[in-house]
């Protein structure tokens, strides 16, 4: 029986992808874990694996094709012994367009549809979608076994026909029957004025429109959803850097130098801010915190987020385990991440989660601002420049490097007496910064 090669979700936030370009042909041979194609996402692009083994039968999108839909067909490999040209796409899946071709040359490919599924994917006893093979779902339901009672064996966890096979024999459960259920109540969020109404009130011919791309719509998504559902508040602390700037003159002055002669690192004062904030929520733990309907997460380690301006976007990318590496491992990681986020090649575990942000303006000159939150976080920092401005020390007049740091809260996880703890100990760890060496 054929089997179906389906647009992936390579990331929650996913519902279309471009198919950018075909690794396999018809004819090929692939087996599972093989990667048969890449696929650019809102974030970035990323390689897309064969979950089954089988020969390619048919491509059925053509490399360029933009928004493809997460779950279309986009081609079908035959099972050993099964006639290739005769496959088609199994039945009761998204469809992609046709690959055609001209003797001009390749056709634009139609847009895809996508009609109704008749059995939606499996769901596990927390809702959340249960990722396997179409041979694997057929032999399960074939057998009357539940799916979601089976641990995957293929790549990123998918269940495969080798894994439903040895539940079969090893007397796993029996598929539920299936049982009513009433569709949550949902509130219609708040829409602002109408695309036409908007333009109305301008001259076409003195504007030009370009369509969304799909990172820009992720990041209206979010951030809408951030400012409609968080109930956020915030708080400022100014810290003087004086000392810290001193500090990382000495470390860079002091830094080793490579085969080129130039040093092999170069701290910023960016990597002194987020050391500061993963030592401060390790210093304040109950801080440490991401919000769900039903618990409030406290994370272990300081996993913290760097903003990154991109063309036209942003990303995300997240520091792991900050509070545990060096300045020069994290100005080494962020200057990595950063890179391959302007060139959207950073992986989806690269970006998500974490439970902090920094975003710093401040080699913009930017005095003070402030951020919204970006889910699951429950807060972030926003930087402000470091200006030099007259300060009162010891009762007398004094000059001092100042810098803004604004933090963003959400109300639901962390509470003002706690925020503000929060901001005290990363203005503590700025103004002392050797107890970040340590």
């Amino acid at each position: 029986m054929s089997i179906n090669i389906t647009m992936p979700a390579l990331s929650p936030t996913m519902e279309e992808g471009n198919l950018a370009k075909w690794l396999v042909k018809e004819g090929d041979t692939v087996s599972a874990g093989d990667v048969v194609a890449e696929i650019e996402t809102d974030k970035a692009t990323m390689e897309v694996e064969a979950v089954d083994e089988g020969i390619v039968a048919k491509i059925l999108v053509a490399e360029g094709t933009e928004g493809v839909k997460v779950n279309a067909v986009i081609a079908v490999l035959a099972e050993d012994g099964e006639d290739a040209g005769s496959v088609e796409a199994a039945p009761n899946l998204v469809e992609a367009p046709v690959v055609t071709q001209a003797d001009e040359g390749p056709t634009p490919p139609a847009a895809v549809e996508t009609p109704p599924v008749s059995k939606p994917a499996p769901k596990d006893t927390e809702g959340s979608r249960v990722f396997a093979t179409p041979l694997a779902r057929r032999i399960a339901e074939q057998g009357g076994l539940d799916i979601t009672s089976v641990s995957g064996s293929g790549p990123h966890g998918r269940i495969i026909k080798a894994d439903v096979e040895a539940a079969l024999a090893g007397g796993a459960q029996p598929a539920p029957s299936p049982t009513a259920t009433v569709a949550p109540t949902s509130t219609q969020p708040v829409s602002g004025m109408a695309d036409e109404a908007i333009l109305a009130l301008y001259d076409e011919a003195l504007i030009e429109k370009r369509p969304h791309d799909g990172m820009r719509k992720i990041i209206a998504e979010r951030l809408t959803q951030s400012a409609q559902t968080i109930p956020s508040y915030f708080i400022t602390m100014e810290c003087e850097l004086d000392v810290l700037l001193a500090l990382r003159a000495q470390l860079n002055a002091a830094a080793p130098k490579g085969d080129d002669d130039k040093p092999i690192y170069k701290i910023s004062v960016n990597d002194f801010i987020v050391k500061a904030m993963a030592l401060a929520l390790q210093a304040v733990p109950t801080a440490n915190v991401s919000w769900t309907s039903t618990d409030r997460l406290y994370h272990t380690h300081s996993d913290v987020g760097v903003a990154v301006a991109v063309k036209d976007g942003l990303f995300t990318p997240i520091v792991r385990k900050a509070e545990t590496k060096t300045l020069s491992t994290i100005s080494a990681e962020v200057k990595d991440m950063a890179g391959r986020a302007r060139q959207k090649k950073l992986k989806p575990e690269e970006y998500q989660g974490g439970c902090t942000a920094v975003s710093n303006l401040g080699m913009f000159s930017v005095k003070e601002f402030t951020s919204i939150i970006n889910p699951p976080h429950a807060s972030i920092v926003s930087i402000g420049a470091g200006e030099k401005q007259a300060v009162v020390k010891n009762d007398a007049l004094a000059i001092a490097t100042i810098m803004a740091a604004t933090f963003a809260f959400d109300h639901r996880a962390i509470d003002g007496a706690l925020g503000a703890e929060l901001a005290a100990a990363f203005k503590g760890y700025i103004e002392n910064p050797m107890g970040m060496l340590v």
